[in-house]
């Protein structure tokens, strides 16, 4: 019966850790919209766009960015070097975990929508009509690798 109560009273003192106001409230990362400075993404393809919103993709350690993918872009076949995980901000990502390029097994993924895909896992996605906006954090370095070398957009011109 004592285990009971110390264990409760242990319980009800680290819930108490979180209710109180947190000492690093003061020191956070915000971003707001105007603020987002996009750059060009050639290796997604023309008029692609990524921002940066926190952290170092190029480092090792979490990072949080977005990108702009414009209407009738296909990613082609593609791995990264670490999980990713993406959200749908606005527009249709047609997205496919997959080792072949067939559109047929894409899911549409639309606002508010998530998926994440584990290291170094082949994968495609595209647009239609109209233009994609998708957040994507994870742990870096973060890049991309064709499958095919063919379909790297960096190189084409």
């Amino acid at each position: 019966m004592n285990t009971v109560k110390i264990a409760a009273v242990g319980f009800a003192l680290g819930l108490g850790g979180f209710m109180a106001a947190p000492v690093w409230a003061a020191e956070y990362t915000a971003v707001m919209l105007p603020d987002i400075k996009w750059q060009d993404a050639p290796s997604i393809g023309p008029g692609a766009k990524t921002a940066v919103i926190d952290g170092d993709p190029k480092s090792s350690g979490p990072f949080v960015m977005r990108l702009k993918v414009p209407p009738k872009t296909t990613i082609k076949v593609h791995t990264h070097p670490a999980a990713e995980n993406v959200t749908v901000l606005s527009g249709t990502l047609y997205f496919a975990a997959s080792d072949k390029f067939e559109p047929k097994t894409a899911k549409p993924f639309g606002p508010g929508s998530y998926f994440s895909i584990g290291q170094g896992k082949p994968m495609f996605a595209y647009t239609k009509d109209k233009e994609a906006v998708v957040q994507l954090h994870g742990n870096g370095p973060w890049g991309i690798t064709y499958l095919e070398p063919k379909d790297s957009m960096a190189k084409k011109k």
